[in-house]
């Protein structure tokens, strides 16, 4: 999509901010207008976006600075969009797409893994888990 967006499981505001280009407070008030976009908060109470989340926020940006739609505009676009998503029918998965998506799960889920094996003092080992 854009060589700046990085591949990772989530975002900060921060980072969301910086690959879009949209000021945190901007972003906090189109949680507000855009029902689609709510990301989840985690312990700390910090947001964490998703990559789906990202997408919308790029996608609103483009509507609202490129297209020069205003904000109700862009929600009719968005939920008009989505109404006719919802109303394809499912394509069949070829056994190429499971494997492909089962090789992202893999791969995401090490990338948990390595998270939770390392503290701030070096590498710890968590028993019962393994990376293969």
């Amino acid at each position: 999509m854009d060589s700046r967006f990085p591949d990772k499981l989530f975002y900060r505001i921060g980072d969301v901010s910086e690959i879009t280009g949209i000021k945190p407070h901007v972003l906090r008030y189109w949680e507000s207008e855009f029902h689609g976009l709510h990301p989840r908060k985690n312990r700390a109470g910090q947001r964490i976006y998703e990559r789906r989340d990202v997408e919308l926020v790029l996608e609103i940006k483009k509507l609202l600075y490129e297209q020069r739609y205003t904000i109700s505009g862009a929600k009719k676009f968005l939920t008009r969009q989505h109404t006719r998503v919802l109303k394809k029918p499912a394509a069949v998965k070829s056994p190429g797409d499971l494997s492909a998506a089962l090789s992202m799960c893999r791969q995401e889920l090490r990338g948990l893994l390595a998270l939770l094996e390392h503290d701030g003092s070096g590498s710890r080992r968590i028993t019962g888990m393994s990376a293969e």
